[in-house]
């Protein structure tokens, strides 16, 4: 199989690149190499073509002959602030939107696309009387005072994390959020109008060598990371008891491979995560082998737990993470890392 894989020189990208090659399929590779999803230290693998999605004139000659296209090219992170929002719809919405109309003027009618779990903002939570309930934006008042879980709705009592599936209802707190889940919407109405076949892939906290280092769109690994080469505690927000998956970047590419692999007809979406949530504060830990500070400060728009059911892509994909968080998070303290 040819595919066009975007975002190629990128740190997901890559992986992907060398999982394609391994298993025998040729790789086309184009990036812009945007600096906020490279940091300094960009190297532009060979075969590599340097283009910008937004402008197709420069690319979209790559498509005469591929069978798929695995799109990975993206601004990443939550974003430093509101002035972010222009860049995200730009390179997220609208890169993403032209690479789709470019797929069906060249007949490519199949693409693996990068989402993310911040497409759900809250996790899922229930209430041990009540069951099942539905939360909001976390009060101001709340967050001030210390209260940083979620309370049920008829009782007062902290609500207690659930796995979230596929089919929950979605709800972005960011900017970056809500250019992901655009992306999602452009391509079900590509694969309604074009026809096509569409496979989203909702990542959860991607980790690993070759990771970016400390900029406002790195991971929260990366950051712990520097943290520690500085010689600093790792600072955590809230309590730090926040409850995230971590999923290693080469867990990442193998399924984006298994999905481009797999026969489909419309639109699928999967959460691709390790299935072994951790706190905020223990991932600390580990990355720095530190007692981390507990700062009890907060950002608006963060949400409390986001916890990934990974029966979906198991079942129709084939992909169980290979590399758990205890394992994969203990090599990264020394892993290298980009820029």
């Amino acid at each position: 199989m040819k595919v066009l894989l975007t975002g190629s020189a990128g740190f997901i990208g890559g992986a992907v690149s060398r999982r394609l090659l391994e298993r025998g399929h040729e790789v086309v590779g184009l990036d812009a190499l945007i600096p906020e999803a490279h940091g300094a230290g960009a190297v532009v693998p060979e075969g590599t073509v340097l283009g910008d999605l937004r402008e197709p004139r420069a690319w979209e000659h790559l498509l005469d002959d591929v069978d798929a296209v695995c799109h990975q090219a993206a601004m990443v992170g939550a974003g430093a602030s509101v002035a972010d929002l222009p860049s995200y719809a730009d390179h997220n919405d609208h890169g993403t939107a032209q690479l789709l109309a470019a797929m069906s003027r060249h007949g490519v009618s199949r693409i693996v696309f990068a989402s993310s779990m911040v497409v759900y903002g809250e996790g899922r939570y229930a209430c041990e009387e009540h069951g099942l309930r539905s939360t909001g934006v976390r009060p101001v008042a709340d967050l001030e005072a210390g209260r940083f879980d979620h309370a049920c709705d008829l009782c007062g009592r902290p609500l207690q994390w659930r796995t979230v599936p596929e089919d929950a209802p979605l709800d972005p707190r960011s900017s970056y959020a809500a250019s992901k889940l655009a992306t999602e919407h452009y391509a079900r109405a590509w694969v309604r109008q074009a026809p096509g076949d569409a496979t989203a892939l909702r990542y959860h906290n991607v980790y690993g060598p070759g990771m970016p280092r400390d900029t406002p769109y790195s991971g929260v690994a990366a950051i712990f990371r520097s943290a520690m080469e500085r010689g600093e505690a790792p600072r955590v927000f809230e309590d730090g008891a926040q409850q995230r998956d971590f999923v290693h970047v080469d867990d990442i590419a193998l399924a984006n491979v298994l999905a481009l692999e797999q026969q489909g007809e419309g639109y699928r979406a999967y959460n691709v995560c390790s299935g072994r949530p951790v706190t905020i504060a223990e991932v600390a830990r580990v990355l720095t082998g530190r007692e981390p500070t507990v700062t009890g400060e907060y950002r608006l728009g963060d949400v409390r737990h986001v916890v990934a059911s990974p029966e979906l892509a198991a079942r129709e994909l084939g992909f169980r993470a290979q590399v758990m968080p205890e394992d994969g998070l203990e090599d990264f303290r020394t892993a290298p890392l980009r820029g």
